[in-house]
């Protein structure tokens, strides 16, 4: 099956997990989607990734493991929400001073720019612009 939106899938499948409680997402792997996994787990909305390698490098696989807060009747996601804002159809890119703040800083804003792909703050502190990827809260 191809997929025109590779990041946009990954957000899905990682939003689709969330919803129904699993503990671990498995994904088509690459270096972007192992650089906003690295992201999230930095940030604390996951608690560990790895790329297993398949039979073939291209066949890689991501497996992003979940995480949640509280007791088993009460147990919650640590991600409530996941944003997809730069689409292959729609670019949107920002200035170092228009970095969004997501819910006030409690959120973070995932930014590919010409030093990395790194959060919103990062790049505030760096001086830099760039693609804004998603939004993560």
């Amino acid at each position: 099956m191809s997929v025109n939106d590779p990041i946009a899938d990954m957000l899905t499948r990682i939003r689709n997990g969330v919803m129904a409680g699993q503990s671990v997402v498995a994904m088509p792997s690459s270096k972007m989607k192992a650089e906003i996994a690295r992201i999230l787990k930095e940030e604390g909305y996951i608690s560990d990734f790895e790329v297993a390698d398949g039979e073939k490098p291209t066949f890689a696989t991501l497996r992003v493991k979940l995480k949640y807060v509280g007791e088993r009747r009460e147990r919650r996601s640590v991600i409530t929400g996941l944003e997809r804002v730069s689409r292959p159809g729609r670019r949107v890119y920002t200035q170092k001073q228009d970095i969004p703040w997501i819910l006030s800083g409690l959120g973070i804003a995932i930014l590919t720019t010409p030093k990395g792909v790194m959060t919103g703050q990062r790049a505030r502190k760096l001086g830099v612009g760039g693609e804004i990827i998603c939004k993560v809260w």
